[in-house]
């Protein structure tokens, strides 16, 4: 393996490292502020540390003498904006979803329960006249099973919190495939900053509709607010970004997935959740799921 695609993949695993951990700092929040007010707060938070990043590409643009005609920078920028609304109206749903279901439930069994967008996105792909590949049958398969251990009680019930997790997924894998429509022509950073004004927007009437936010314990929950908005927001994004520069999307969407392990792990170590044996067995299932789905298909 060369050194570039070798920084590609650990760049990619740090992401998954920083996602997991998210979600103990999602759970740590909640002690402090409601998920409305956590998630305006968290996405304004990311959508200020891409802004930087994104003058920083304007810059270099400038620099490099390959500025834009007028015409076809405004047509440009109508594009961002309405690929920013659309992906951010439902990365809102998404995050809020997971952000409330993270009241009810652990952060391990969250990171494993969202990580089903994975599989769930070539389900979809079904409804766009494409046939997802043996692998992702297998992966459903393994996955249904695996949902049913980590979630169901043996009175066939499922609690609140993971339910509101699994709609989230569902969520989640329609942001997946809006990104995947609009993300080739237009810029990856700014249509990622656009989304997150468009979602803290949106989390902010809400916040002030259900929730009543004081800026005392804004500031008390300041550093898993943080951590969520600057960190998980805007450099795991960068680093994902870098990332896949120098490495396969098979190779990168396996590496992504270990958020939910490291989920998992940091939630045990940081916040002392455990899980019973019929819990990490579904843990496993799942994560065996994500893998096998993201194989790629024999021709």
């Amino acid at each position: 393996m060369d050194k570039k695609k070798l920084l590609g993949n650990l760049f990619l695993l740090l992401t998954a490292l920083i996602w997991g951990m998210a979600f103990v700092a999602q759970r740590a929040g909640m002690d402090y502020v409601g998920p409305l007010t956590f998630g305006a707060v968290r996405f304004w938070l990311a959508a200020a540390a891409l802004y930087p990043i994104s003058l920083l590409m304007d810059r270099h643009t400038r620099d490099n003498g390959t500025a834009q005609p007028v015409a076809e920078r405004n047509s440009e920028r109508k594009s961002l904006i309405r690929a920013g609304f659309i992906c951010g109206t439902v990365l809102f749903f998404a995050a809020a979803l997971q952000q409330i279901g993270l009241v009810y439930t652990t952060a391990g069994k969250a990171g494993f329960i969202t990580s089903l967008y994975i599989i769930i996105v070539p389900l979809f792909g079904i409804f766009l006249k494409q046939r997802p590949g043996y692998q992702a049958w297998i992966g459903v398969a393994l996955a249904t099973i695996g949902l049913y251990l980590l979630t169901f009680t043996e009175a066939l019930t499922i609690a609140a919190g993971d339910l509101i997790m699994l709609i989230g997924a569902v969520f989640w894998a329609t942001h997946v495939l809006f990104i995947g429509h609009f993300a080739p022509n237009t810029n990856a950073v700014k249509l990622s900053m656009v989304q997150f004004i468009v979602c803290a927007s949106y989390s902010t009437i809400a916040m002030f509709l259900f929730e009543k936010p004081t800026l005392e314990a804004i500031l008390a929950g300041a550093i898993p607010i943080l951590y969520a908005g600057v960190l998980s927001g805007g450099v795991a994004y960068t680093f994902q970004i870098m990332g896949q520069r120098h490495t396969t999307p098979t190779v990168a969407s396996l590496l992504l997935s270990m958020e939910a392990v490291f989920g998992a792990i940091f939630g045990f170590l940081i916040l002392h959740e455990i899980m019973s044996g019929r819990e990490l067995t579904g843990c496993i299932l799942m994560f065996i799921a994500i893998v096998i789905s993201q194989l790629p298909r024999r021709r």
